[in-house]
């Protein structure tokens, strides 16, 4: 990753208002200082003043450099001078010609900015800090996170602008927060026992899906949720250093990505799994099926007392601890708002056991002492986002979720006044009018939900039906024109025989008609064709039955 300077800008060149290279800039400083300590410059960068001043005297000092050479006409007129060969040639000509050594191959120079720094000009103080979490596929790319934590700042910037202006006083600053890079994890292990084949899927996959093996895996889950929380502290008390009033007064909010939403989650509620395993204790009834002998179901007894005993000097360590000191959070801030993108984190809770509430609040999921907001911002076609709010209240399920507005959208309703939408209607309301049952335009449409079995034998039965159809009709046709073709050669040389009957009894059912003459044929043939029209009906309507179901 490049690392990007930053410099402070002494001396720029006229016009231009570029800064000169810091070393030259240095050197000029301190001969201008050493010159010029105490004299007055002139407030105004009037060109023409300068260069008639300038043509009229000679300078009165000079200082070489490594390329150039800088001459200094007053305390504000300075000029620079190339010393290459074709503009030492072109200097001398052009003097000889009666023009001055400034105007003809100088460049003027102007110690200080174009525009002076005004108090107002000063952003004012940073209240609130967000920090931008990654997901997996950091590995990847190391400075996405840094350039869409500059297109959320843009875009920040614009809806304050334009929603916020009268804000003044407030402002919000986000930092990517990259902690992918610095883990050690299995090294290189998992590369090494990469195949070749299909070596730019399997590269992928090891570089952004392992990430949440890592994570579910004992024995690499702390170092992650070490990083991460190493790395926020870092960034929280590295901005509180440059920025002393705000640890005062400041808030901070955290937005996270995919993976970042669990490690971020676990982080704030302290959640291991680890400590349950070690809380529960094993029955004596299962230790005798697993432990047959007398001698293993003695050693078992002694591992498990020294279990016992080890629990025991461990809460006592534990005590000790905690009577010294008072246990420190494993963040040095409190979170205002957790925004969690894209996120997984409803199927990690579900799998813990968390079950929707009875009281309609957060508190069983991530309790308001420690994050008072929590937001679950999601894109319906994201395969990896997973709904939030059916695990605070059940019948959440059955709501469809709140549309965010556009950013550049006209006078949006407010959130709280949006109508909840339902996904199924209650068979009572199925007499409800249109227009009250119009969604809010920031809500998802209403589908109606159909359960598996039912798509199922939907599609068994559009299935069969199309089948039924398309078959009878292909067959009729079919069977029609060979019992044409062949009664036709009957009538002229012989009777058709019992096999030609058949024929002609399955062209009867279809046509109504008997004998096999010329003036019956052509009659067949209108109803072979009213026959092919009945038939298209049919297969479209079982095709169309096929995609209805599919499509619940």
């Amino acid at each position: 990753q490049d690392r990007i300077p930053v410099m402070r800008g002494q001396w720029f060149i006229d016009g231009t208002w570029l800064p000169l290279e810091e070393d030259e800039s240095d050197l000029i400083e301190m001969e201008h200082l050493a010159r010029f300590r105490g004299q007055q410059m002139r407030d105004t960068y009037e060109m023409e003043v300068v260069t008639t001043t300038v043509d009229s005297k000679d300078a009165i000092h000079s200082l070489k450099l490594s390329r150039t050479h800088v001459d200094w006409h007053s305390v504000d007129e300075v000029y620079l001078y190339s010393d290459a060969t074709t503009s030492k040639i072109a200097r001398t000509v052009t003097q000889k010609l009666g023009f001055s050594k400034a105007s003809s191959s100088g460049t003027r120079l102007h110690r200080g900015y174009v525009e002076e720094a005004a108090p107002e000009d000063t952003p004012p103080e940073t209240t609130h800090i967000v920090f931008v979490v990654h997901g997996i596929g950091q590995k990847m790319d190391q400075g996405r996170i840094i350039r869409n934590t500059s297109m959320m700042r843009d875009a920040a910037r614009k809806m304050e602008e334009k929603h916020f202006s009268d804000r003044t006083t407030e402002h919000v600053e986000f930092l990517p927060v990259e902690w992918r890079s610095k883990l050690a994890l299995d090294g290189d292990t998992v590369d090494s026992i990469t195949p070749d084949k299909v070596r730019g899927l399997r590269d992928m996959l090891n570089s952004s899906a392992m990430d949440i093996m890592y994570y579910t895996s004992p024995l690499y889950r702390d170092e992650i949720t070490r990083g991460l929380t190493l790395e926020l502290n870092r960034l929280y008390s590295l901005f509180c250093s440059r920025n002393p009033d705000f640890e005062k007064n400041g808030k901070v909010s955290i937005v996270s990505h995919s993976l970042g939403c669990v490690i971020t989650f676990d982080i704030m509620t302290g959640w291991d799994p680890v400590r349950f395993h070690h809380q529960e204790a094993p029955d004596p009834e299962e230790t005798k099926v697993r432990w047959p002998s007398d001698e293993e179901r003695h050693l078992q007894e002694q591992l498990r007392l020294t279990r016992l005993r080890l629990r025991d000097l461990e809460d006592q360590f534990q005590g000790l601890q905690t009577s010294s000191c008072v246990a420190v959070p494993a963040l040095k801030f409190k979170v205002e708002n957790f925004f969690c993108m894209g996120s997984p984190l409803a199927v990690f809770l579900a799998l813990r056991g968390i079950r929707p509430g009875s009281n309609g609040v957060q508190d069983h999921i991530l309790p308001t002492s420690i994050c008072k907001r929590l937001f679950n911002i999601f894109h319906p076609t994201d395969p990896v986002a997973y709904r939030l709010e059916p695990l605070i209240l059940k019948h959440y399920s059955n709501i469809a979720p709140v549309q965010i507005h556009w950013y550049n959208t006209t006078s949006p309703t407010p959130y709280d006044q949006i109508r909840p939408t339902l996904l199924n209607l209650p068979k009572d309301t199925a007499s409800v009018s249109d227009s009250e049952s119009i969604p809010s335009p920031c809500t998802s449409p209403p589908q109606a939900r159909r359960h598996y079995g039912e798509s199922i034998t939907s599609l068994g039965k559009a299935s069969i039906m199309g089948a039924a159809s398309l078959g009878k009709g292909i067959g009729g046709i079919l069977f029609s024109r060979f019992s044409r073709s062949s009664g036709q050669v009957g009538g002229a040389e012989e009777e058709p025989s019992d096999s030609e009957g058949g024929v002609s009894e399955v062209e009867n059912v279809a046509s109504g008609e008997e004998g096999a003459t010329v003036a019956e044929s052509e009659e067949k043939d209108k109803q072979i064709e009213e026959e092919r029209r009945e038939v298209e009906p049919a297969m479209s309507q079982s095709t169309s039955a096929v995609m209805d179901s599919t499509s619940c």
